[in-house]
């Protein structure tokens, strides 16, 4: 079942996390799923049934892979949640592309809706009514009643809902127990909280166990139709010869000893990644060691290849500077590094007055500004994952800028060869990055998932400096 909403903040996190937890608590096995690119809520999603969360997102992965996907990760559960992002019909722009509704199409699976009761009562109605029947292919199955604020306030939201034909399946009081801490990108990640998080967690499933019919929503879940489509399989997607196309045959285990050690960034500074991009990375041959910049003093031994990807470096940056002994390994690795946002910021010269590992010619700062956006980008020059005018798709979500020094990159001594520098990408309207024969570094968020290719890159430039060329 989809879990959506009429709008942002009307509390489908809430939901959808206490309803995976509830349903945990019950013995079954959960599938959690994200709508869109964000990576703080399916962290959530992962505490509550103990899997990875996984995203669904058409416009980074293609419609055709959502459906793979999903299957994928819902392997052997025996109900899967999918929380979905803004308004139920909020896409790309001024279409539903991406939007809730574009991935209940393509999963054909039922909606729960949750409404703000507050403030409210009849009018209800009528917001369920106009989403229920403003897209014939998108099947609202039930309500859920958030912030609730009495008995009768209950009591007169149902008996309006009673002539609108979408059955009320749970009521929520209003309850600040049950709120989460956020921040200037939204909540703040689960790393970051550890056993707070937990409780959170916990408290958000008994909750839902309480306001909910949990037997009503299982039905519903039940009701949608098995899926046209098979499991996605890392080790069956490995491109040939470019990024979309897909191998006949399984990539073929590499001799332990062949397989090059790629390390990737974790901890609480850096908490945003794909659970597909591991998966690729190991289908590509290559082992993965996860790594914490604000702890460990050397990265793991035998690294071939760095993936520093998103998260909060801003909020960790005086920590960050302090380990001064990765960061000057970071300085003169030379394998392929693939940045993105956190990890980009992290590469600069410093941000915000703090030291970081120079890998960038650039300076990062803390704005007022929020960039946010799917991204239609096209590579400018070569880097160990991009070729000069192949498009990827891509999403930014940031609060920092980084401006970059206008001295050549091959005049740094870890500037492997002169092709390379800033943009690496270029899109309508803007361009971002920074590229060179070792570096990709950028704001821009990918899903290897929809171009497995970058994955199979980086792995095979790891093993063989002549591929950093």
């Amino acid at each position: 079942m989809v879990v959506a909403a009429p709008s942002s903040g009307s509390g489908k996190t809430t939901v959808a996390t206490g309803l995976m937890a509830a349903l945990r608590a019950r013995g079954l096995k959960v599938s959690p799923h994200k709508v869109g690119p964000d990576y703080i809520d399916p962290g959530y999603h992962a505490l509550a049934t103990g899997r990875p969360g996984r995203n669904l997102d058409p416009w980074l992965v293609g419609e055709e892979r959502v459906g793979p996907l999903f299957l994928h990760g819902a392997a052997g559960c025996d109900v899967a949640v999918v929380e979905g992002v803004m308004g139920l019909f909020d896409g790309r722009g001024a279409t539903d592309f991406a939007s809730t509704a574009h991935v209940a199409r393509l999963l054909d699976a039922p909606v729960v809706l949750v409404v703000d009761a507050a403030r409210q009562s009849r009018s209800v109605a009528a917001v369920v009514h106009g989403f229920a029947t403003f897209d014939s292919l998108v099947r609202v199955g039930g309500v859920v009643l958030n912030r609730v604020g009495s008995d009768r306030h209950e009591e007169l939201c149902r008996a309006a809902l009673e002539g609108v034909g979408v059955p009320v399946l749970g009521a929520i009081r209003r309850d600040d127990a049950v709120s989460t801490p956020s921040r200037h990108l939204g909540l703040v990640p689960v790393a970051e909280r550890e056993s707070e998080a937990v409780a959170s967690v916990d408290r958000l499933g008994a909750l839902m166990a309480r306001s909910c019919d949990l037997d009503a929503l299982l039905r519903l879940a039940r009701s949608a139709p098995p899926l046209d489509a098979s499991p996605w399989e890392p080790a069956l997607v490995m491109p040939g010869s470019t990024l979309g196309g897909a191998c006949d045959r399984p990539v073929a285990d590499e001799a332990v000893g062949d397989r090059p050690v790629v390390a990737v960034a974790g901890g609480a500074a850096f908490t945003f990644g794909y659970a597909e991009h591991v998966e690729l990375l190991r289908a590509a041959g290559a082992d993965v060691a996860v790594f914490d910049p604000l702890r460990d003093e050397k990265l793991p031994d035998g690294a071939a290849a760095l993936v520093i990807g998103g998260g909060f470096p801003e909020v960790y940056a005086a920590e960050l500077a302090a380990n001064a002994p990765l960061r000057a390994q970071v300085a003169t690795f030379a394998g392929p590094i693939a940045a993105e946002c956190a990890g980009l910021l992290y590469l600069c010269d410093e941000l915000d007055g703090q030291r970081m590992c120079g890998r960038v010619p650039g300076r990062a700062r803390m704005t007022s500004r929020l960039t946010l956006g799917y991204r239609d980008a096209v590579a400018v020059r070569r880097s160990p994952l991009t070729r000069a005018g192949e498009r990827l798709r891509g999403h930014e979500f940031h609060r920092t800028t980084v401006t970059y020094e206008s001295e050549p990159p091959s005049r740094r001594a870890n500037a492997a060869d002169e092709d390379g520098g800033a943009p690496l990408f270029r899109w309508e309207g803007g361009a971002d990055g920074y590229g060179d024969a070792r570096v990709t570094a950028s704001y821009l968020h990918l899903h290897w998932a929809g171009a497995p290719g970058l994955a199979q890159r980086l792995v095979s430039s790891s093993r063989s400096p002549s591929a950093l060329r």
